[in-house]
């Protein structure tokens, strides 16, 4: 019985031998040897999807060899590649920017509620040599390079992705001299407002007839920037639109518990209009230019190279200053059409208008010096400054007036923020508990998908908690009449 037992147990270490040599090399695998998460380590792959003879642990032994010591195999049939692209990436690491180590600390809002990625990608974007301060928002979530909530303040420099893709996003809220009872007994009059003076999607503008005469379309860069001239007929045709995503057009009920002295609004419950969209694919195309010029210019290590800057003392960087602003000012421009087509539409008396935008950079003091603040998802709430943050299409956004707040760079949310990603919520989420949800609240959908769902969101009574100290709640907006792209998030 012994020798079959040991002869059993034979048996079966070979099989585990075996199995063990048919298992791929993988990325994993070559990380713990010490490869990094570079070009290095796709050649390294490449070479594996071969084996060129050799057994699993052959190939581990050499990979680790010629890390060690790339000069042995430069003339390597198999290796030489691999020790070409190490001694290459060796030079390249070299010419790093490289990060600091020891960087300053950071005020994290709502901790509890925020995902790693997010932390990390703050982690990291404290790292840079231009950053002198930041602050993570309670809406926050894992972006690329800077996170979605994420404020930075640099020295002198702009990270073109620190302000994110749709450059000027915003939001917009008129409210009228109509009361709540207006909304509720007008639903059909009022979809057909936003619908005939509405446009969603992706590649959806204004034909060259339809199109809306405003100030910004006369602005001098279109005829001095090459790249601005080239997008002025696009810019044109979509001004006035909303986009994809998660930007809407909606009517909803401002309440108001007491009267605003500032905005001189007695209390009561108002019609109001509620807008949030941004620069379209003029601002998409200005920062994907200058996100690739940045990279070319500011070369970061691989976990920091979507944090790429351009110093404001050189013609890049001013040029993207300029370009930046722009976009900026188109982004206002489409909310002002949408608002004053519908205020036409109506024939009401507008009480009070709010905007402020994210998604922008801004030249500010802090704490006695001279900075660029970098909000990618966050609303500027300096001391008295009006700002708007939406919930969802089925829970309440609240008017507020910043208070100034040192350590979050006097910012604040700019939403309740996302719980989950949009294919998690698509796959995830049932249509039936979003109907009867929107039931519940008394909300008309148009468009939309489900990864916009209100259930896709952190809750926005939680996220306001986590932020008290930096702004005061003015007013409620609760949604009635929601419109939003047919086609989900896609944009152009």
């Amino acid at each position: 019985m012994l020798p079959a037992l040991e002869e059993l147990k034979g048996y079966s270490t070979k099989l585990e031998n075996q199995k063990m040599e048919n298992k791929r090399i993988n990325g994993n695998d070559l990380i713990a040897l010490g490869y990094k998460e570079n070009h290095t380590l796709g050649v390294a792959l490449k070479i594996n999807s071969k084996r060129h003879g050799f057994t699993r642990a052959d190939m581990l032994a050499r990979f680790k060899s010629v890390l060690e010591d790339p000069t042995k195999y430069i003339e390597d049939a198999v290796f030489g590649i691999l020790a070409h692209a190490i001694l290459g990436q060796e030079a390249v690491d070299r010419s790093l920017i490289a990060l600091n180590e020891t960087p300053a600390d950071y005020v994290t809002y709502g901790a509890s509620e925020i995902e790693t990625g997010a932390k990390v990608q703050m982690n990291i974007a404290m790292k840079l040599p231009v950053a002198v301060a930041g602050a993570l928002m309670p809406d926050a979530h894992q972006g690329y390079g800077l996170p979605i909530g994420g404020v930075l303040a640099t020295n002198n420099a702009v990270i073109p992705y620190g302000v994110g893709v749709d450059i000027g996003c915003r939001m917009a809220l008129s409210i009228f001299d109509l009361p709540a009872s207006f909304l509720e007994s007008n639903l059909s009059t009022l979809k057909d407002i936003i619908m005939r003076n509405t446009k969603f999607g992706a590649g959806n503008g204004y034909l060259r007839h339809e199109r809306v005469d405003h100030e910004v379309m006369d602005s001098k860069l279109f005829a001095e920037h090459n790249l601005l001239s080239s997008l002025k007929d696009k810019a044109w045709t979509q001004l006035g639109s909303s986009g994809g995503g998660n930007h809407f057009v909606e009517f909803g009920i401002v309440e108001f518990e007491e009267k605003d002295e500032a905005l001189n609004i007695e209390s009561g419950s108002y019609l109001g209009l509620l807008t949030h969209s941004g620069s379209r694919g003029f601002g998409a195309t200005i920062a994907a230019h200058y996100t690739k010029l940045a990279k070319s210019l500011c070369k970061l290590p691989y976990q920091a190279e979507n944090l790429a800057y351009l110093d404001l003392n050189t013609h890049e960087g001013q040029e993207y200053w300029l370009a930046m602003s722009l976009a900026g000012d188109y982004a206002s421009a489409c909310h002002e059409v949408i608002h004053d087509k519908i205020e036409a539409a109506l024939g009401a008396t507008l009480l009070a208008k709010v905007e402020n935008h994210h998604n922008f950079a801004w030249k500010e003091t802090w704490n006695g010096q001279d900075v660029v603040v970098h909000r990618k998802g966050a609303t500027p709430a300096a001391e008295g400054v009006m700002g708007i943050i939406p919930g969802s299409m089925a829970t309440p956004g609240f008017l507020v007036r910043g208070k100034g707040a040192l350590n979050s760079i006097q910012s604040a949310s700019h939403g309740a923020g996302r719980l989950m990603s949009r294919t998690q919520a698509v796959k995830t989420l049932s249509s039936n508990d979003l109907n009867n949800m929107l039931k519940d609240q008394g909300v008309m959908l148009i468009g939309a998908g489900m990864d916009e769902a209100p259930m896709a969101y952190k809750d926005i009574h939680t996220v306001m908690a986590s932020q008290k100290d930096l702004v005061d709640i003015v007013a409620k907006f609760s949604p009635k009449i929601v419109r939003m792209a047919d086609d989900g998030s896609r944009e152009d």
